[in-house]
C-alpha cells in the first residue's frame, strides 16, 4: 500500500498550524483548495465568518449558532482538537492552538490582533451560581464577557475566568488560572494568578 505523505501533512499542519503559513509553493497547490474547502464548509454549516489566510483544523470544533457568532480577521489560524463556541471575535493573526476549549456564553470573548493562545487553554465567558438552596447544575448562569487585548501570550493550560480584562501585550504563565484583570505588559502567573514582573523591564 503506497504511503499517504499528503495525509500525514495536513495532519502536521492541524496541530501546528504555524506551519501552514511558511509552506512553498508545491504544497500550498493542494493546502490552499484543502483550506478553502474546510472553511467554506464551517461558514456553511455555522455562524462563522472567516478573514483572508486563515487556517482553520478539519479536527477544530467550532459551534456558532445565530446570535453567537465566531468572527475571525485575517491570517488566523486554530488548531486541531479545540472546541470554540461563540459569540467570539477574533482579530489580525490571532492564534489557538490545539485542545483549547473557549466559550463566548451570551456576553461573549474578544481576543485582540497578534494574541496567541498556547494548547489547553480554558476560556470561559460565564459562571455559575453557586447558592446553597439548589443543586449546581440547576443555578442560574451569568455571563459578563471576556476582553484579551492585543500581542497578548497566554501559556498552556492557563485558565481565564467570566468577567475578566487582559491589558495588550500582557503575558499569561502556563497554568495560572487568571480571576482578576491584567494590566497591559504585566507578566502574570500562579494560581490564582498575580502579578510578576512587566515585558517592558525584560
Amino acid at each position: 500500500m503506497p504511503i499517504d505523505y499528503q495525509a500525514q501533512h495536513k495532519k502536521r499542519l492541524s496541530y501546528m498550524p504555524w506551519l501552514y503559513f511558511s509552506l512553498k509553493e508545491k504544497h500550498l497547490k493542494w493546502a490552499k483548495p484543502w483550506q478553502d474547502e474546510i472553511q467554506q464548509q464551517f461558514m456553511q454549516l455555522e455562524t462563522i465568518e472567516i478573514g483572508d489566510n486563515c487556517f482553520v483544523a478539519p479536527e477544530a470544533n467550532l459551534f456558532a449558532e445565530p446570535g453567537r457568532t465566531i468572527s475571525m480577521k485575517n491570517s488566523c489560524m486554530i488548531a486541531a482538537d479545540s472546541f470554540i463556541h461563540g459569540p467570539i471575535k477574533m482579530g489580525n493573526e490571532v492564534a489557538i492552538n490545539h485542545g483549547c476549549s473557549i466559550d463566548g456564553s451570551k456576553a461573549g470573548i474578544s481576543i485582540g490582533d497578534k494574541t496567541r493562545i498556547a494548547n489547553n487553554v480554558t476560556i470561559y465567558a460565564f459562571n455559575h451560581g453557586m447558592s446553597p438552596s439548589a443543586d449546581i447544575y440547576q443555578q442560574a448562569v451569568t455571563s459578563k464577557g471576556i476582553v484579551i487585548g492585543k500581542d497578548v501570550w497566554i501559556g498552556a493550560q492557563a485558565g481565564i475566568v467570566d468577567g475578566i480584562t487582559i491589558g495588550d501585550h500582557a503575558v499569561i504563565g502556563m497554568g495560572a488560572v487568571v480571576t482578576k484583570n491584567v494590566p497591559d505588559f504585566a507578566i502574570v502567573a500562579g494560581n490564582p494568578a498575580k502579578i510578576i514582573g512587566d515585558r517592558r523591564e525584560r
